[in-house]
């Protein structure tokens, strides 16, 4: 049951991104600031913490869910530090996945040879 409540909340969340895509002249890196942002928003209003219940990796894997890693990273290091813990939160909470995408794709790098198109 699990995985069938990932798949659904990913769904959702991946049926309302490409809406937005196809119904808008928004560019790709606007929308993904977009679901960053909402992200943020949610999980400062209590509802991606439920939506994060619900679907498990289905709402932490997109985006959006990288929003939510970004506001509970700030409130828990803001309510540890205070107000410095606004600048220190967003980077520890986001470190491992960011230093992830940072190293599988300079070995990727590593191993395709990129092509120039003329």
């Amino acid at each position: 049951m699990e995985y069938i409540r990932a798949f659904i909340t990913g769904g959702i969340i991946c049926i309302l991104v490409q809406i937005l895509m196809d119904h808008t002249t928004l560019q790709p890196g606007r929308i993904m600031v977009i679901l960053v942002i909402t992200g943020v928003l949610l999980g400062a209003l209590g509802i991606y913490k439920k939506i994060e219940e619900f679907g498990g990796c289905g709402a932490t894997v997109p985006l959006s869910g990288f929003g939510f890693s970004l506001w509970k990273g700030m409130k828990e290091a803001i309510d540890k530090h205070g107000f410095l813990g606004l600048f220190e939160g967003g980077f520890t909470a986001a470190a491992v996945g960011t230093s992830a995408a940072l190293i599988f794709s300079y070995l990727a790098s590593l191993i395709f040879q990129p092509k120039i198109k003329k």
